[in-house]
């Protein structure tokens, strides 16, 4: 795998030995200066491929910027070069192949790391957020056995839940908020101004620096970095008048100069009535192992301006980032992130406070519980009082992705009905600050470095502020009933398949059925249940627009027992030839139609002529005449092994050829017909479809009693005689 490399002939350290080289990687990687770290790690690679700790430090490096193809191939790499030595990197390579959507290879690799430690476990349970340091401790130990399978499986689970939520996804677009709010390196804390602006947080508008969450250390990029110079700071952009969601040029955000050259700042929000502004500072403390500290303030607004910004009393200095003031009830609650270790469940968790209407004092804070707060981060709270929801970012919760977004309701100290918010809210990459608009359309913002983020390294390195666009909900509802007792037809699957062949199922005890659907699709609706074939409908939203209101399309679903028959209109050759007329072209796909929609069905496609010309060039006719429906067929999707072609010649005659010795042109088109018959574990052979009787399958509901005999299909042989047809 080739890598650009630092310029070797610009940097006089390319020019160290091995071991000095080595140690300046290290101490490089120590102090979070991943993007640097990686030239040098790279450069030591070259000389000594092999080696199972480059490779690892290599992955480190890569996940910690979020390169997570990168990182999953040199974490692949390091396994391959022995399991013992490095237990950890299945269970690494797994969260990189989720974190770029290949949810089948991550359940591989997790499923092999639960294959290699069935009995042990690695000393020390992994974090998937913070490195591991201390790599050369690799002793097997019993004791975390049950704690990593309880991890993996929830990692499992999550693959699958993206899987399936991919399929259907939520009624929602999520655009990229344009460069004029987002650059090549971090934005974050979108704060919606009404319905005309925008407040948010970024780092030096195209200058490399470091990308933090303000709030915790994770995820550091370091390529150039000035301690007075590059830090995050609040701005601001109006949206541009006549443009849906585009945003102009960002101006600096002055009121109450709460940017400050010394601290990252960001996490904006106001009071509900609007007299105080809460925001976060964070730095990092060099001399406490490059731990990011944050602290919050607030501010409140006089008849001379903005206050000075003062630390409200929730404690535990240090800890505590992330503000959003919201209405819960009557009370005004502050909600905030702390990683502070009293009360917590693990990480950095959700609390919240109370805030005296009579004082402006804080009470104690309380940690929100369990339901949202697990034992790895849960970030960025939001409160919505209109839903009585509270919002958050969790990487401890079953997630599609890193870092994805929750709601819970209730609040502000005990919560229910815990939701992934699914696709496309959330993807395989990391999620977080969601924030829905205060007036208008539930439209609102979210920040991801999701594929089509604005890219500094790789292309999900950075974060971006994404604008959520809500959809008109789109609803198809109905039954599956029998077409002959008109009953609800319990115990069947519904299956709905759009114009890209993604397939959404629906296992329907009751016989009634549900799917959401997206604007510009066009679906096919069917049900499946042994011994029976399905109808089909057809619903489009090709036409509708984002404006456009919710709505729901009813259909019904009808299953015909297997024994029946149907019948669709003629099929026809060219003259004395096997070449379809286009007239034939309408018949045909219905039944393209019918397999497609009933695909557990094999059949036979019989064809037969009239009597006219000889045995055995008749035979030989039918059959390339079956032979060219079956081509016909399998051209239009259908799979080959489902069907045979059998041509009988005159045999098995529907109507005769004649009547008092003179010829009969009505009975000999009937007999120059091809049929179709379902082959199931019913010893008899059904007709489903004769193409001698007019109308299409769904105008037809005729059981043909007719059941040939003698179907030997052994050629004939003999000479070619005359034309069978004159058609």
């Amino acid at each position: 795998m080739k890598e650009k490399y630092r310029n070797k002939g610009n940097d006089p350290l390319s020019s160290l030995s091995y071991g000095k080289k080595m140690n300046w990687a290290d101490q490089l990687y120590l102090h979070g200066s991943y993007f640097n770290a990686i030239d040098y790690y790279q450069q030591l690679k070259q000389q000594d491929e092999r080696n199972p700790y480059i490779t690892w430090q290599l992955a480190e490096c890569y996940r910690a910027t979020r390169d997570y193809v990168l990182a999953a191939h040199y974490y692949t790499e390091v396994k391959n070069m022995g399991k013992g030595l490095y237990p950890y990197a299945a269970y690494y390579a797994g969260l990189m192949y989720k974190q770029q959507c290949e949810y089948k290879l991550a359940i591989e690799s997790f499923n092999e790391f639960l294959n290699d430690n069935k009995k042990n476990a690695v000393k020390k349970a992994p974090n998937p957020i913070a490195s591991i340091e201390n790599n050369l401790d690799r002793t097997p130990d019993p004791k975390y056995t049950k704690i990593l399978k309880k991890l993996i499986k929830k990692e499992i689970e999550g693959c699958e839940m993206a899987i399936k939520s991919l399929k259907d996804p939520q009624p929602a677009t999520l655009i990229n908020a344009g460069p004029n709010v987002n650059s090549s390196y971090t934005e974050l804390s979108p704060y919606p101004l009404g319905d005309s602006a925008l407040l948010f947080s970024t780092l030096g508008r195209n200058q490399a620096t470091r990308n933090t969450f303000i709030g915790r250390k994770d995820l550091i990029e370091t390529d150039t970095w000035s301690e007075s110079q590059y830090k995050d700071k609040f701005m601001y952009s109006h949206k541009q008048a006549g443009f849906v969601d585009s945003f102009q040029w960002p101006l600096p955000f002055w009121d109450g100069h709460f940017n400050d050259d010394n601290f990252h700042t960001g996490n904006g929000c106001w009071s509900p009535d609007g007299t105080r502004f809460y925001f976060s500072k964070c730095y990092v403390d060099e001399a406490d192992s490059m731990k990011t500290k944050c602290n919050i303030y607030y501010s409140v607004f006089q008849e001379r301006g903005w206050s000075n910004p003062v630390q409200p009393e929730i404690g535990e200095f240090g800890t505590n980032t992330m503000p959003y003031v919201a209405k819960v009830g009557k009370k005004e609650v502050l909600f905030f992130a702390s990683s502070r270790k009293l009360q917590s469940k693990g990480g950095w968790d959700i609390w919240y406070s109370i805030i005296d209407p009579r004082d402006q004092r804080f009470g104690r804070p309380q940690n929100c519980g369990k339901v949202v707060n697990t034992k790895m981060d849960e970030l960025t709270p939001y409160y919505d009082p209109r839903e009585g929801k509270l919002y958050f970012a969790s990487s401890g919760q079953v997630s599609m992705g890193g870092l994805d977004v929750y709601s819970a309701t209730g609040g502000p100290s005990r919560y229910r009905d815990l939701k992934n918010l699914g696709y496309p809210y959330n993807t395989c990459a990391d999620e977080l600050y969601f924030i829905l608009d205060p007036v208008g359309k539930p439209d609102g913002y979210l920040v991801s470095n999701r594929i089509g983020s604005y890219a500094l390294k790789n292309p999900t390195c950075c974060n971006d502020i994404w604008r959520i666009q809500r959809e008109p909900r789109l609803v198809v509802m109905g039954k599956v009933v029998g077409k002959r007792s008109g009953d609800l037809m319990t115990e069947s699957v519904v299956k709905m398949t759009d114009q890209n062949g993604d397939m959404r199922t629906y296992n329907s005890e009751d016989g009634k059925f549900l799917f959401n659907m997206s604007r510009t699709h066009s679906y096919v609706i069917t049900a499946d249940k042994p011994g029976y074939t399905s109808s089909r409908a057809t619903v489009s939203t090709m036409e509708i627009k984002r404006s456009d209101p919710d709505d729901t399309v009813t259909v019904t679903i009808f299953l015909d027992s297997i024994r029946n028959s149907f019948s669709v209109s003629n099929i026809y050759y060219e003259y004395d030839k096997s070449t379809l007329r286009p007239e034939s072209v309408a018949s045909l796909d219905s039944v393209v139609h019918f397999l497609a929609d009933n695909p557990s069905i094999s059949v036979e496609i019989y064809s037969y002529t009239d009597s006219k010309g000889k045995d055995d060039y008749n035979l030989a006719l039918s059959q390339r005449r079956a032979q060219a429906v079956l081509d016909y067929l399998e051209k239009n999707g259908i799979d080959r092994g489902r069907m045979t072609a059998k041509g009988f010649g005159s045999k098995n005659a529907v109507a005769p050829n004649s009547v008092n010795g003179k010829d009969n042109p009505a009975g000999r088109m009937a007999n120059r017909r091809t049929e179709f018959r379902i082959v199931t574990d019913v010893p008899t052979r059904r007709v489903i479809y004769n193409s001698a009787l007019p109308g299409t399958m769904d105008q037809q509901d005729r059981n043909l009693s007719v059941e040939p005999q003698g179907l030997e299909d052994e050629p004939a042989n003999g000479k070619p005689g005359a034309n069978d047809d004159d058609e």
